[in-house]
């Protein structure tokens, strides 16, 4: 259950870094840069423990998959960032996949 704890640590932390990289405005802010910085650092750790225990090509797939989701609704929500029906879609079809690893994959360890 561990790995679960830190795979979903991973992903706040880099949908936090990834969201903070935006408001850094190319690191010339200086809060929201060392923020950006510390959430990939705690990411990557999470990630890397998670590791221990489960494939990583299963652990990348739902890392970046809700990370990627997950930005995309920050990006539309907070910064006002549209997404066309192509990008919808794909994000939609990358949602799915990550379902569909977690429900169905026997690489997935529970």
């Amino acid at each position: 259950m561990n790995q679960w704890i830190f795979l979903s640590i991973a992903i706040l932390a880099e949908i936090f870094a990834t969201s903070m990289l935006k408001v850094s405005n190319g690191f010339t802010r200086l809060i929201p840069s060392f923020c950006s910085i510390m959430g990939y650092i705690i990411s990557f750790y999470c990630l890397a423990q998670t590791l221990k225990t489960m494939p990583v090509g299963i652990a990348y797939a739902v890392w970046s998959g809700v990370g990627i989701v997950c930005v995309s609704l920050i990006a539309w929500i907070k910064f006002g960032q549209k997404l066309d029906m192509p990008a919808i879609i794909g994000i939609g079809l990358i949602l799915v996949g990550v379902v569909v690893i977690n429900l169905f994959s026997k690489s997935m360890t529970h």
